[in-house]
């Protein structure tokens, strides 16, 4: 499949707000996101097996696991939305100036924060962060990586 194969263009924002979609779809009221509760150690497990670094860590361990697929995707959602942008300005949709504007260092810099911060803020299941991990590593190309990241807002069966 090309890149931008199956989806419509829209700016170079669109692929970050494509996954934004997902991202409010995932932490939706009613929806899975808020089932399990905090990660607990299997029957048997010593509590001293915990890496040292969780120690000083206040977070869980899903919600570590979380916070790396998110500074993982981040970059790559930013770049996604860069070739959304270029890909309107080789279709004549936008001009030079608009791209310019679109794509400014200081542009991609905020969008790639704002993914971060509503990522890492966003109450995923054990699912949907295994979601964000397998898309990262299993999705080379953008439209697919956006089209898998859709997984994160399904119910789980």
């Amino acid at each position: 499949m090309t890149p931008g194969a199956g989806r419509s263009r829209g700016g170079a924002a669109r692929a970050a707000w494509l996954l934004a979609g997902a991202l409010g779809a995932a932490i939706a009221p009613g929806g899975a996101a808020g089932c399990g509760g905090p990660q607990r150690a299997a029957d048997g497990a010593a509590a001293t097996e915990a890496p040292p670094a969780a120690a000083s860590d206040p977070r869980t361990p899903i919600e570590r696991r979380r916070d790396a697929a998110c500074d993982q995707l981040a970059p790559r959602i930013t770049a996604c939305a860069v070739e959304d942008a270029r890909a309107d300005l080789a279709a004549g949709k936008t001009d030079q100036r608009q791209f310019a504007r679109d794509t400014a260092p200081e542009i991609q810099r905020k969008n790639t924060e704002k993914f971060l911060t509503a990522c890492k803020t966003a109450r995923y299941s054990s699912r949907q962060v295994r979601v964000l991990e397998v898309c990262h590593r299993e999705e080379a190309q953008c439209a697919p990586l956006l089209d898998c990241l859709g997984h994160l807002g399904d119910r789980a069966k």
